[in-house]
């Protein structure tokens, strides 16, 4: 594989660090932009002293002017409690930064990977989701900000690649979990994982009854990398993400036998607009990119759980 220059925006982040790193580890320049709202510094720390990694201070609301090979916009919160922070400003991250993202791809001639989300399906009455379903989203609702804006970002992308003729490729993220997660994003697994370790009550909403499917970081960025390593044609979108299906009460016990914790499980009502199911149907990844995830959800929580504990036992110092 010959050497590229790589922008990977929001590559402070919880999966755009563990891009970063692998991009590196293929021999690529990395040039990685955070504004670092929901990015840390040390999730990419390991990395500075890598001569072929750049780290650059940005908000993708804003135009960027830079040479590069491929482009992976990554940048977005992807949390709730993160993204309906400031509503106004989420959406502007995914549409406004699609848009300069996007003309940086046309000035350049870059390809360009847009990282959506199964968001896009809303509350879905499709089960598992396929890429043809079009979703069930609330407009108006307070987790809009974040579907809506991806699903614009979408509708962006896909206009460029039909009147600029620009190379694109979409990805739809489903759960996805691992080590670098943001302690406090209110993310199930982040969420179960802390509460076991500190022995505070396990906070599941709703009866638990809700499922989500689960993927382990490693799998992810590895579907990342063969989605953009596809031929021109395959554009996607394409769903990325472990079919195996949990619901959250299951989860909330994994992580309790996972760590022996004397943690409660507490139930709490569901938030407006959850999800009440969520699975990909990754037939497409399967067929097109020869893909499917190869960890587990018993041996993913194994790896994430000792990053958890590293976190809580460095607060406590």
């Amino acid at each position: 594989m010959s050497s590229k220059r790589i922008l990977v925006t929001g590559g402070a982040g919880f999966i755009g660090s563990h891009l970063c790193e692998r991009l590196l580890a293929q021999g690529h320049e990395v040039l990685c932009v955070d504004n670092f709202f929901t990015g840390r510094r040390m999730n990419v720390a390991h990395l500075m002293a890598n001569p072929r990694f750049e780290l650059l201070r940005h908000d993708v609301t804003f135009p960027l002017y830079v040479e590069v090979d491929e482009i992976y916009n990554l940048a977005c919160p992807a949390s709730p409690i993160h993204y309906q922070l400031d509503p106004v400003q989420t959406t502007k991250t995914s549409v406004h930064g699609a848009i300069n993202m996007l003309g940086l791809a046309k000035r350049v001639r870059a390809k360009i990977l847009q990282a959506s989300t199964s968001e896009v399906y809303g509350d879905p009455k499709v089960h598992p989701q396929p890429e043809a379903y079009w979703g069930h989203v609330n407009p108006i609702g307070p987790r809009a900000c974040y579907d809506e804006g991806k699903r614009c970002a979408e509708t962006l992308f896909f206009d460029y690649h039909r009147q600029h003729r620009l190379r694109i490729k979409v990805a739809r993220i489903f759960n996805t979990y691992g080590p670098r997660m943001h302690p406090n994003d209110g993310r199930v697994v982040s969420n179960f994982i802390v509460q076991a370790l500190t022995g505070t009550d396990i906070t599941v909403y709703g009866d638990g009854s809700q499922t989500r499917s689960f993927c382990y970081v490693d799998d992810l960025v590895e579907g990342l990398l063969r989605l953009m390593e596809s031929p021109e044609e395959v554009t996607g979108p394409i769903n990325l993400g472990n079919p195996g299906e949990f619901t959250i009460l299951e989860l909330a016990e994994k992580v309790i036998a996972l760590t022996g914790s004397s943690s409660r499980i507490v139930f709490k009502p569901l938030p407006e607009n959850d999800p009440l199911q969520r699975q990909p149907d990754i037939t497409r990844a399967e067929r097109i990119l020869g893909w499917r995830p190869t960890v587990p959800l018993e041996e993913g929580l194994k790896r994430a759980i000792p990053y958890f504990a590293r976190l809580i036992e460095e607060k406590r110092a």
